[in-house]
């Protein structure tokens, strides 16, 4: 078994989760309508994030590896440029503009030209650029659930607890508009993070805790108020 096989087996996990991942929002998007209850979406990122900060704690090697290669990784690049492309069109389709739909087709045309030129001229670093911009559509989700959750529910029945993920959609905000700027910052901090076991186990207890939370919200706090 050549090296390159043997790196490609051991990414495997990471890029099944990844598609589970991409396919979960592109059924929102495509079918819900971007529509999805605070409760459901806190527990799918809950799960989410403990899945993979587990596998993160038994396999850091394996994690490692697999980061350290993300960065300039065509495959998923291809997988998340081209649907967070989809994606914003059909964001396009779906809006209410009324200032610009006479000329909706125009930006059919331009923006996917960009998103599916960029998968034959942009390669360089196009997994960390896809990634950035199919999380700032993530972090639209987000944000737009909180809101409607915040305005359709009564003010003595609303949580607090909505705030986690105003935080969280703005934090993935702005760490998605520095990747897009500076993509190559992804394999710097990437190289940082994975060159000592111990911040690989470090960042996974937490976002196995932050898990556990989105959980427990999803399943008691939002699941009553919603």
């Amino acid at each position: 078994m050549t090296q390159s096989t043997k790196e490609s087996t051991k990414a495997m996990p990471l890029f099944v989760l990844m598609l589970i991942f991409v396919c979960f929002f592109l059924f929102i998007a495509f079918k819900q309508n971007n529509q999805i209850s605070i409760a459901n979406l806190s527990v799918f990122l809950g799960v989410f994030f403990v899945v993979i900060s587990s596998y993160a704690i038994v396999r850091p090697d394996d994690v490692g590896q697999s980061l350290k290669a993300f960065p300039r990784a065509n495959a998923p690049g291809y997988v998340f440029m081209l649907t967070a492309t989809f994606w914003f069109l059909w964001n396009i389709k779906t809006e209410n503009m009324a200032d610009y739909k006479d000329i909706k087709h125009w930006f059919y045309i331009g923006f996917g030209v960009v998103g599916i030129g960029s998968c034959f001229y942009l390669k360089d670093f196009l997994a960390v650029r896809g990634l950035a911009v199919f999380m700032l559509l993530v972090a639209k989700l987000i944000l737009d659930t909180q809101r409607v959750y915040m305005f359709s529910t009564p003010l003595e029945e609303a949580t607090q607890w909505r705030l986690v993920f105003a935080v969280l959609g703005y934090s993935i905000v702005i760490v998605a508009m520095w990747m897009v700027i500076s993509p190559w910052r992804m394999r710097d901090i990437i190289n940082w993070g994975v060159s000592d076991p111990l911040r690989i186990y470090v960042k996974s207890i937490f976002w196995l805790l932050f898990g556990f939370v989105l959980i427990i919200l999803g399943l008691t706090v939002f699941q009553l108020k919603s």
